[in-house]
């Protein structure tokens, strides 16, 4: 399958520009059908290809996912390795198809803790995601990411820059923080959904998702379809989004 097909127009009011994605049931769903977790994620993985897709085509600029998290090396290390397996498979492909596409795969969080030939894979899709340019579309994966290790990572590199003299204390604003976040080379998301049923942010951006809106549904990842992302949307443009106003 590829990473990007054609374009399908769809009625659905204004659509974000920045959307994020817990994939959260991968487990729930493989235990449902009497399969390893290993396969729902398998299935998962297939899903995220068809809604990256799907978002890309309606006119999302950038799409993330909570694909791995800081806490996910707890996992059993058959899971965690099947794991690894799958994102390999997907950046193999992002790096043979993108250019061609036009979509910007992009992988944040604390990186050093991967194996090596992830990292290489990482880079080559980095090298190619930067010669897209500004105005191609993003697709970013968050593999051994967690919101407040981000944070905690942004703080030691403005105290380094305070020791070195650079930056005075008072000096430091929000614009500071976020810069030296993963993310600081994309807005902040519009619309977090969480499938699977649970309702919790589970240490996903949060400092990005302060005003950021929330669809939580009962649909577990693999069953994830289109049309929920329909549904998500539409919600969101029921919404009045004030940043802290009247």
């Amino acid at each position: 399958m590829g990473l990007f097909k054609k374009k399908k127009t769809v009625d659905i009011g204004a659509v974000p520009t920045h959307i994020a994605v817990i994939m959260d049931g991968n487990g729930r769903w493989a235990k449902k059908r009497g399969l390893p977790r290993s396969a729902g994620h398998a299935v998962g993985a297939e899903t995220f290809r068809t809604v990256a897709t799907y978002c890309k085509d309606i006119g999302v600029r950038y799409f993330t996912v909570y694909a791995f998290s800081t806490e996910n090396w707890k996992r059993p290390q058959e899971e965690v390795d099947a794991l690894m397996d799958l994102f390999r498979k997907y950046l193999r492909e992002a790096a043979d198809t993108m250019a061609e596409r036009g979509v910007a795969v992009r992988v944040i969080g604390d990186l050093s803790v991967l194996p090596d030939d992830i990292m290489s894979l990482i880079h080559e899709t980095g090298q190619i995601a930067d010669g897209l340019g500004p105005d191609a579309a993003t697709a970013t994966l968050c593999i051994n990411y967690g919101g407040r290790d981000e944070i905690k990572n942004a703080v030691r590199a403005l105290a380094r820059e305070v020791q070195a003299g650079t930056l005075q204390p008072e000096d430091i604003t929000e614009a500071h923080i976020a810069g030296r976040l993963y993310t600081a080379h994309m807005p902040d998301p519009d619309l977090i959904i969480r499938p699977s049923g649970e309702i919790r942010v589970s240490n996903f951006l949060l400092w990005q998702s302060a005003y950021s809106e929330y669809y939580f549904t009962d649909t577990l990842w693999p069953d994830f379809k289109t049309s929920d992302m329909d549904a998500a949307i539409a919600d969101y443009n029921r919404r009045q989004r004030r940043f802290g106003g009247v």
